[in-house]
């Protein structure tokens, strides 16, 4: 029987609770633990608007930190976001409403070109298209490891996602470790 072969896998992070930089840096750490799976590497940090509730004001909940790890895995998705909760769990996130303020967001955002729609997971992430704090991160670690450009599954390329994303807010602010 063949060995399985790795998946690049998307990892989306996000925190503005609780010291937020190092709760990003603790999840990279504990993303580097997830078995039959290796880190090679991530976007850096960016700083971004929270999403709005409707009705909601933005100075409601503090900035988001952002970032995007690419991991490669034999794991299946659905096994992968077991981990990833379980990271979340362990970082003290609270699953309130939608868009509230957490310590720790990890969200799958691509699973190789896998595509799915299941309850407890959907590939790629439903939003992946229209969020600056993942598209600009994403392309700079695709740029980072010298790729020239990404294939989102059901969007197209990146290259063009990001020519109809705003970058609003966003600030690139240094490296992570």
């Amino acid at each position: 029987m063949a060995e399985p072969i790795y998946i690049d896998v998307y990892i989306g992070l996000g925190s503005n609770l609780e010291q937020p930089v190092e709760q990003i840096r603790a999840a990279i750490a504990a993303l580097k633990q997830i078995p039959d799976s290796r880190y090679l590497a991530d976007s850096g940090l960016y700083l971004s608007k929270p999403m709005l509730l409707q009705g909601a004001a933005q100075d409601d909940q503090p900035d988001y930190y952002n970032a995007v790890a690419l991991l490669q895995t034999r794991l299946e998705p659905l096994a992968m976001l077991d981990h990833l909760q379980a990271i979340e769990n362990s970082q003290g996130r609270v699953r309130q409403s939608r868009w509230a303020a957490r310590t720790i967001d990890l969200d799958m955002l691509m699973f190789g070109q896998r595509q799915m729609n299941e309850a407890r997971l959907q590939l790629p992430h439903p939003g992946i298209a229209e969020r600056e704090f993942v598209l600009y991160p994403l392309q700079h670690l695709v740029e980072k490891l010298h790729h020239p450009d990404l294939p989102v599954p059901g969007h197209g390329m990146l290259s063009e996602l990001i020519k109809s994303c705003p970058e609003n807010e966003l600030k690139y602010v240094g490296d992570i470790e």
